[in-house]
């Protein structure tokens, strides 16, 4: 069995891969270097020459010959592996007619848990959206605990806001229900700290992303001063970063995105990593139903999953992509036993969801300096 082509598909918000064979059988990925499709696009199409012609078999090879290709890293890199590794996993899976979990260890739970996001301007509308998704069945919702116009407030307004939104939304859903902060990496070290001593009487599951990214020895300074357990991750890429981070003390739960971090072949290695430190894994899901569906073949294979993102996949449009989408009931999303990542595309959907570029709107601060999205 040998590559024969490769396809990029840009459909609305998100760059999927389809990998065909001499032998019929195709396979499906996506990117996941969400802010910018069209680097992990031009990485991808650089890489066919190599690709054309391979085993698809072969991919812990393929992968390593990629990546160390050249002394160049970064998320166009990564991004791009994780569309093809996902897609050559998709390809492997129906060649031997199992499911990718199966060929990653075999799965050891029938249903994941997922969160959803409770959304609205105000502390009232976020409550009331959280309350809708626990009366669907969900018991994990996600808030995000600022008005639109964060970037223009001042400290003591941000603390207090933050306090109100997660506040609301605990009273509304009452106890049993795990909430998570996602802070969006807006704060500096001391509001994360101020902001984490106020928020604890809560009881949230996590606390995500307080500060930006770029310094891990930042983050496990931040993880050590607060008693709320950290989670972030989404925005890594190797399991050289997740592994310092995890030294560091940076975080409790790690938000790898498997389209990101270099596909499946990389995420089941971050989540044993993750598991010799006791982490649990809670899996980014930003991407389209597809990625969600890659996610949950690591998320039935790992022992250290807690809950996997569930964003919008059961609404337009998300939920027109595939033939058949992943069945939701009571809050989990049932483990398909179809091979590879158990899903198909329904066809003509370039056509229906134009690519939709991603817009240069970095928000800023009242007095004008740049704030992080």
């Amino acid at each position: 069995m040998r590559i024969e082509r490769i396809d990029q598909l840009l459909i609305g918000r998100y760059l999927l891969v389809q990998i065909h064979t001499d032998a019929g059988i195709s396979g499906l990925g996506e990117a996941g270097m969400w802010g910018y499709l069209e680097a992990n696009a031009a990485v991808i199409r650089a890489w066919e020459p190599y690709l054309i012609g391979q085993d698809p078999r072969r991919i812990e090879h393929h992968w390593q010959y990629l990546y160390r290709n050249a002394h160049f890293r970064g998320a166009s890199v990564t991004g791009a592996l994780g569309a093809i590794d996902t897609a050559l996993w998709d390809i492997v899976g129906r060649y031997y007619q199992a499911p990718v979990y199966q060929l990653l260890g075999g799965r050891v739970r029938d249903r994941i848990r997922v969160q959803t996001q409770a959304s609205g301007a105000t502390p009232e509308e976020v409550a009331d959206a959280a309350r809708a998704e626990v009366a669907r069945g969900i018991t994990a919702v996600r808030v995000t605990p600022f008005r639109p116009d964060f970037p223009r407030m001042r400290y003591d307004q941000v603390i207090a806001d933050a306090v109100a939104f997660v506040g609301a939304v605990r009273e509304a859903v009452g106890t049993g229900i795990d909430i998570g902060v996602e802070i969006h990496r807006r704060l500096s070290p001391a509001e994360a700290v101020a902001l984490a001593d106020e928020l604890k009487q809560f009881r949230p599951l996590y606390y995500e992303d307080p500060i930006a990214p770029e310094s891990i020895q930042s983050a496990g300074e931040i993880a050590r001063a607060i008693t709320l357990p950290v989670a972030t991750g989404e925005r890594l890429q190797t399991i050289h970063e997740y592994r310092e981070l995890l030294v560091s003390g940076g975080a409790r739960f790690l938000r790898v995105d498997p389209c990101l971090a270099g596909g499946l072949t990389a995420a089941k290695k971050i989540a044993a990593i993750g598991e010799s430190f006791h982490a649990g894994m809670i899996p980014h899901g930003s991407l389209s139903t597809v990625g969600t569906a890659i996610a949950v073949q690591l998320d039935a294979s790992i022992p250290n999953f807690v809950v996997q993102d569930y964003l919008d996949d059961d609404r337009p449009p998300k939920n027109d992509f595939l033939v058949e989408n992943l069945r939701l009931e009571n809050g989990y999303l049932v483990v398909p036993d179809r091979p590879g990542i158990g899903v198909e595309l329904k066809p003509g959907l370039v056509d229906r969801y134009p690519h939709m570029p991603r817009a240069i709107d970095t928000p800023l601060h009242e007095d004008g300096s740049v704030a992080d999205r």
